[in-house]
């Protein structure tokens, strides 16, 4: 039967909140299909606002390869703001697609994209806005299926309670095996109801099913045992990856926001994965191996996407764009291509030694030079050895002052307070590093309109990285820091008008390391704060420390462990992480060896790029069944089409 729009109940709310606008759908290569001639349903939510939901390039990605497919479609829903949940909740709305307004609770599947842990609060208001009952064992026949993906779903046990499944890793190939078993399911008569169903996803199409695990505890707290508790269930989920991306060149239809969003752009993901080994980044380790697109298929994807959504702006995107084996011939073919029209190009932030003026100037050549970004992370070259940032305090001054003399008049950089072994010393070192890069700017311009800006995030131990046995900086030390280091930038007159400093404070880091690696357990406290008004954790004017922490404390005594346990403990190699029954691809002794050369007391071991080295035997591309893939292929963008001559 065909599912009303819930717009005319919606419509009427729309003048009492803010930015409306960001309800109503109706975008530029926004698709609805029909109701009735699709028979597998996806609502695809980013539980955060629109303006940060839409770009998401994994939404993206999924929204417009399901609708390509016959008899599928897919719809996209975001978080509504406090004042419309409130609204809705008085006049009975439930939560909606924007594509064509339909209840959320009819769809098949749920399919949640979590980017940050900080938005699990935002999927509980989600699921009880659109009457899915909270508890995935009271769900009924009724119900989607409610699946999470995403990198911040590599460890979803503190949300195990709330979900059916995860989806680990690449999404393109897991979504369309998971549509055919759900309409082979249906079709069937939907034999042994939903729990069967989540039988034949978990044995077949390597979706995680929490409920499907038992997990016991011991007296210290630490997890005793994670074991299925039914036959064909695989003891351990691996992760999906999806090799050849040039078979998948999406989006190649991009969403063009009706509001203001923190993007607006076509983004091209250039490439997969990164094999640089900074010890704390989860996302270079869980998209392991790297896998290129080839330059030709890069030039279709960006005409593709200017031609369908009017954009000015292409994004060449990737964790490490600069290190794409042919960087400089692809941005120099589609300066060339684009030359003369209003189309810019850019690269997210740009490694220190990944950086050359060739690169930097072709993707200006438009006239477009906004400020460069690079992310040294640490303020000691100490400090750099230990997260295996393989740069030095004078390369650093050597790239800036070679784009301080091309023209460039502004660089940021970004730094973590934090990291393990870490000294007042190394944080403070930072101010020094931004005088140096000020002083160097000045030398190789010979102007004073010199700027630098600091920006400083917490850092937090991710799951299936070598910090992951870490323990996290208490909030106080990390305040601490920041603020002797903020005095410190300030002190020299010469220089201090010259530096601009960005800073988080400690305390939504804690609360990030509570949920990142965190264990069923911690569910309870995510319900609690929920229930007591968390939402929008992401955003400091509605998160609250002490609310995280009075619900913890409150909710975590009954297991006798608490925030601190979860955070600032270290773990020792015997213990058993919630994690370690989902396979990232990586070798948990390759990880633990690597923990233990970023702290040897004798200096930290610095690990090579496995691209351009032997293998390291992280074991990526044997658990994976992959391997990388990168050229040069030798290829060029021709025959060349000067768009703005043509």
């Amino acid at each position: 039967m065909p599912v009303q729009s819930v717009y005319p109940m919606l419509e009427t709310l729309l003048p009492l909140v803010r930015k409306p606008i960001q309800y109503v759908g109706g975008e530029v290569n926004s698709v609805v299909k029909d109701w009735d001639a699709a028979d597998v349903r996806w609502a695809l939510l980013y539980p955060d606002a629109y303006e940060v939901g839409l770009p998401n390039q994994g939404i993206q990605i999924l929204y417009e390869l399901l609708n390509e497919q016959d008899g599928m479609l897919a719809e996209r829903t975001y978080s509504a703001w406090p004042d419309l949940e409130e609204l809705m909740r008085k006049h009975d709305v439930p939560q909606f697609t924007v594509d064509a307004h339909r209840p959320v609770r009819a769809f098949d599947v749920l399919g949640v994209s979590f980017a940050t842990e900080l938005g699990y609060t935002n999927l509980l208001t989600a699921l009880d806005l659109a009457k899915i009952p909270l508890d995935a064992a009271a769900r009924g026949e009724e119900d989607p299926i409610v699946l999470a993906g995403g990198h911040a779903a590599f460890n979803p046990e503190p949300i195990a309670e709330f979900i059916d499944g995860a989806v680990l890793g690449d999404g393109e190939q897991a979504v369309l095996a998971i549509s055919a078993e759900i309409r082979a399911f249906k079709q069937q008569g939907s034999p042994g109801g939903r729990d069967a169903l989540l039988m034949r996803l978990a044995a077949s199409h390597g979706v995680y099913v929490p409920r499907f695990y038992d997990v016991t505890y011991l007296a210290d707290g630490t997890i005793g045992s994670v074991r299925p508790n039914r036959p064909g269930v695989p003891r351990a989920v691996g992760k999906h990856t999806v090799s050849d991306l040039d078979s998948w060149p999406y989006p190649a239809r991009p969403l063009v926001p009706v509001a203001e969003s923190v993007h607006e752009r076509v983004s091209i993901e250039i490439f997969r994965g990164c094999t640089r080994g900074c010890r704390f980044c989860q996302a270079g380790m869980i998209t392991r191996p790297v896998r290129e697109r080839s330059i030709t298929t890069i030039g279709k994807m960006t005409q593709a996407g200017l031609a369908s959504s009017g954009f000015a702006e292409v994004g060449l995107l990737s964790l490490s764009s600069a290190d794409h084996s042919e960087i400089n011939e692809v941005c120099t073919d589609l300066a060339d291509r684009y030359e003369g029209t209003n189309t810019g190009l850019s690269l997210p932030s740009t490694r220190v030694d990944a950086f050359n003026i060739t690169l930097a100037n072709e993707l200006s050549r438009n006239g477009r030079r906004s400020g460069l970004t690079f992310a040294p992370e640490g303020g000691t070259d100490r400090i750099r050895k230990v997260i295996n940032k393989m740069v030095t305090e004078d390369d650093l001054i050597k790239t800036v002052s070679t784009a301080y003399a091309n023209g460039w008049r502004q660089v940021k950089l970004y730094f973590m307070c934090g990291l393990p072994t870490e000294t007042d010393d190394d944080v403070l070192a930072i101010a020094r590093v931004a005088r140096r890069v000020i002083e160097a700017g000045r030398a190789a311009s010979g102007r004073r309109d010199i700027r630098c800006t600091v920006s400083i995030g917490g850092f937090v131990p991710k799951p299936h990285t070598p910090f992951q046995w870490a323990a996290q900086c208490d909030h106080e030390t990390v305040d601490a820091r920041l603020k002797a280091l903020g005095a410190a930038m300030r002190a020299d007159r010469g220089y201090g008008s010259s530096i601009g400093y960005r800073y988080h404070d400690g305390k939504p880091s804690i609360v990030e390391g509570l949920l990142s690696r965190g264990d069923r357990r911690v569910a309870k406290v995510i319900r609690a704060v929920w229930q007591d008004g968390g939402r929008f954790d992401g955003w400091s004017e509605y998160f609250s420390y002490e609310r995280w922490a009075e619900h913890a404390a409150a909710v975590l005594a009954e297991y006798g462990v608490d925030l601190d346990w979860y955070t600032i403990r270290e773990r020792g190699y015997q213990e058993i992480l919630p994690w370690d029954h989902l396979d990232a691809g990586l070798d948990r002794d390759w990880l633990w060896q690597d923990w233990l050369a970023s702290i040897d007391p004798e200096g930290a071991a610095e690990v090579e790029d496995c691209r351009w080295t032997p293998c390291f035997e992280c074991g990526a591309c044997t658990a994976t069944d992959t391997k990388i893939e990168i050229g040069p292929t030798g290829a060029r963008l021709l025959p060349l089409t000067v768009i703005g001559q043509s």
